[in-house]
């Protein structure tokens, strides 16, 4: 689920975008994650690419394009978690504070986090 339509479904704010070219250029290639469990589950997780096992049960919503990032960082989620944000946009955030996780982002003081917009019904 990559094409162009399912990308638009996924975005970045600029900030989002600054720590990602700070995290890639620290770790190389990077990832997202969305599980959708407890805890944490419902903000992205960043990881080194490849780190975290995808398999049948996540989606691949967007492969995102990060200027000064030479790879595009993969967008995956839950199945079930895609179930109920099929309808929205997501919009790829970051905020002050710790999120309890074990992504990229976490010794910085800062977390990703997700907002929504819904999507056009003809989207």
């Amino acid at each position: 689920m990559s094409d162009s339509a399912d990308t638009a479904r996924v975005e970045l704010t600029g900030p989002a975008a600054d720590l990602l070219r700070e995290l890639r250029q620290a770790h190389g290639p990077l990832m997202f994650h969305q599980s959708g469990g407890c805890c944490d589950g419902s903000a992205p997780m960043c990881y080194p690419a490849g780190e975290f096992r995808t398999g049948g049960s996540d989606v691949l919503l967007a492969e995102l394009a990060v200027e000064g990032v030479p790879e595009p960082v993969p967008f995956w989620m839950s199945v079930s978690q895609y179930e109920r944000w099929s309808h929205t946009r997501l919009i790829v955030d970051v905020v002050e504070g710790r999120g309890s996780g074990f992504s990229l982002e976490a010794p910085e003081g800062v977390r990703f986090l997700i907002r929504s917009r819904l999507l056009a019904a003809d989207a």
